[in-house]
């Protein structure tokens, strides 16, 4: 049985399109190495400029995790060392230096710890893995399963931020649930952004605002994975659905799954961010960027932060900028006060252990969450006589288990457990237990040897 570090839980969606033609996927791929080849001149002469009249940057290493989840793998490149011929380690390579370039230069932070700590990444994670974390210790990337989804080190974005969620760890530490836990989701997408359009050499008005773009292969209908300036509007497409997230208070959802909902809920600081950054002009980073981060290292967003306390802070942090900032919230519906400080409406809690002591009924296994934010689930009935072992694993699992409904990481799965209309067991990836792991791929994965399934979301 494996250990909580060594979950392998790749899941393959039922509803993916088929490939597109040869011709126009090599189209695609063509396109998105120009776009690759690009940022890569772009970081590597934003590297040489972030030298001159600085301290080098923080040390770092990729690690080869060679499809396995024990991390962190074999190192294969460390800074200042020459190029392997793995793509994936030379666009972590690429994308960790541009990112530490950016926060020294532009933010004047040494590493995610401001004092220069080692940066950890691991690239190759699982089989088909489709996510990318921050675990509280380095930096994790799947190769994704190559039909929904590409490598997660394709976009540089993607690495950007990962990297911002540590930042946030090591200042604010935004709680990873509801208002909280989409204010971390988004303060991670704004640096992410301002990576990518200073890549490219663009002010707030030039950027395209998309997260994401070149993660989904060529068969999905998509621009991107979120789209700042329009949430709900990255992508559309008849087998994955649209794009589900919001932009304004008013659609504010209110949900179990997402640790509340941070992924779709992170749409309305997003806007707000996007607004802010274009109202104020000139770089993102320069602008709103250098706002929301003296926001969250100035000491005045707790942990358990509120859209609007959030928001006074970004305005108190504003400067000549104040009244752009302000209108930026009051565009997505977030009314700021001079006083205000929230808290998280949605608190973290421990969910009540089951009291049923028989394994009867249907069990419902749901994962949420992940960089992608989608949720997937299915049932299973605890009378089928295919599965005697069944019964003990859920006995294990759910109704004996401790709830382990602990902080999440940011971007990694939260595992829900459901026994009919008991109370659900929610389990963070990372404190799975051995039986809950055994039962996940029961349920979630019943045809392990292929990799496929036949579960909708």
């Amino acid at each position: 049985m494996t250990t909580p570090r060594e979950i392998r839980c790749t899941f393959i969606p039922p509803w993916l399109a088929a490939r597109v033609d040869g011709i126009e996927r090599a189209e695609r791929d063509d396109e998105l190495r120009r776009e690759r080849a690009r940022l890569g001149a772009e970081a590597r002469r934003a590297g040489a400029a972030s030298t001159e009249g600085v301290a080098a940057g923080a040390a770092w290493t990729v690690h080869d995790a060679e499809s396995r989840t024990t991390l962190p793998g074999t190192p294969v490149r460390r800074a200042g060392e020459p190029e392997t011929g793995d793509v994936a380690v030379a666009e972590a390579a690429t994308g960790i230096e541009a990112t530490l370039g950016m926060f020294l230069v532009d933010l004047g932070r040494d590493s995610h710890d401001d004092a220069g700590a080692p940066v950890s990444l691991s690239v190759h994670y699982g089989s088909r893995y489709n996510n990318a974390f921050w675990d509280g210790t380095q930096l994790v990337f799947g190769d994704g399963d190559g039909r929904v989804f590409e490598r997660f080190t394709k976009p540089v974005d993607v690495l950007a931020h990962e990297f911002s969620h540590a930042v946030v760890e090591h200042t604010a530490d935004l709680t990873y649930r509801g208002q909280p836990g989409a204010l971390n989701e988004s303060v991670a997408d704004a640096f992410a952004a301002c990576l990518k359009q200073r890549l490219l050499g663009q002010d707030a008005g030039e950027g395209d605002w998309l997260i994401g773009q070149g993660i989904f292969t060529a068969s999905v209908q998509a621009r991107g994975l979120r789209d700042m300036a329009a949430p709900g509007a990255a992508y559309d497409d008849p087998e994955i659905g649209a794009d589900p997230q919001v932009g304004h208070m008013d659609d504010y959802v209110e949900t179990t799954a997402d640790n509340g909902g941070v992924h779709l809920n992170s749409g309305i600081p997003n806007k707000a961010f996007q607004l802010a950054a274009v109202a104020i002009g000139g770089t993102s980073v320069a602008g709103a960027g250098r706002i929301w981060y003296d926001a969250l290292v100035g000491g005045d967003v707790p942990s358990g932060a509120s859209f609007a306390s959030f928001a006074a802070a970004t305005v108190a942090a504003a400067g000549d900028h104040a009244d752009a900032v302000r209108e930026a919230w009051a565009q997505v519906g977030v009314e700021v006060e001079a006083t205000a400080r929230g808290v998280d409406p949605q608190p973290p809690g421990s969910s009540e252990q089951p009291t049923s002591p028989q394994p009867v009924g249907r069990l419902r296994v749901e994962r949420s969450g992940g960089f992608a934010g989608r949720t997937e689930a299915a049932e299973v009935d605890l009378g089928r006589g295919d599965d005697p072992d069944l019964g003990r694993l859920v006995s294990e699992a759910v109704l004996g288990a401790a709830t382990s409904d602990g902080p999440p990481k940011p971007d990694m799965f939260v595992y829900t457990f459901t026994v009919d209309d008991g109370d659900p067991v929610r389990v963070p990836e990372h404190l799975l237990t051995s039986s809950q792991v055994e039962l996940a791929h029961r349920v979630l994965r019943p045809d392990r040897a292929s990799g496929e399934t036949d579960l909708q979301a």
